[in-house]
C-alpha cells in the first residue's frame, strides 16, 4: 500500500522559513517525479513544485521562483520542500504526490500524478 505522509507545516511570520517533508513507503520513490501542490481555501489546488526522478529538472510556479526548493532523497525515501521568506499568500495546505514517469520528465498537471498525501497545513502570519 503506498502511503505518502507529509510533515513539517505549521504557523509561521511573513519572512519566515518552513521545511516540508513527505515520506513514501510502499513505493520506490527513485522511481516516481515527485511534486508539491497546495491549496488555499476558496481556490483550486495548484502546482508548486516539482522533481525528476534523477533529480536534475526541477520545475517552480512563478510565485515560489527563487523563494522555493524542492529536493529529494531517493535513499531515505523523502522529498522535501524548502520554503523561504514566506508570504501570507503562501498559506494553504500543503500535498506532495508521486508520478510514475520517465528519468528525467517533470510532471506539472495534477491529472498526471497517481499518488497524493493528506497533506499539511502551513499558516503565514503577517
Amino acid at each position: 500500500q503506498v502511503q505518502l505522509v507529509e510533515s513539517g507545516g505549521g504557523l509561521v511570520q511573513a519572512g519566515g522559513s518552513l521545511r516540508l517533508s513527505c515520506a513514501a513507503s510502499g513505493l520506490i520513490l527513485s522511481s516516481y517525479c515527485m511534486g508539491w501542490f497546495r491549496q488555499a481555501p476558496g481556490k483550486e489546488r495548484e502546482s508548486v513544485a516539482a522533481i525528476s526522478r534523477s533529480g536534475g529538472n526541477t520545475y517552480y510556479a512563478d510565485s515560489v521562483k527563487g523563494r522555493f526548493t524542492i529536493s529529494r532523497d531517493n535513499a531515505k525515501n523523502t522529498v522535501y520542500l524548502q520554503m523561504n521568506t514566506l508570504k501570507p499568500e503562501d498559506t494553504a495546505v500543503y500535498y506532495c504526490a508521486a508520478d510514475l514517469t520517465g528519468y528525467r520528465a517533470v510532471s506539472v498537471t495534477e491529472r498526471e500524478y497517481d499518488y497524493w498525501g493528506q497533506g499539511t497545513q502551513v499558516t503565514v502570519s503577517s
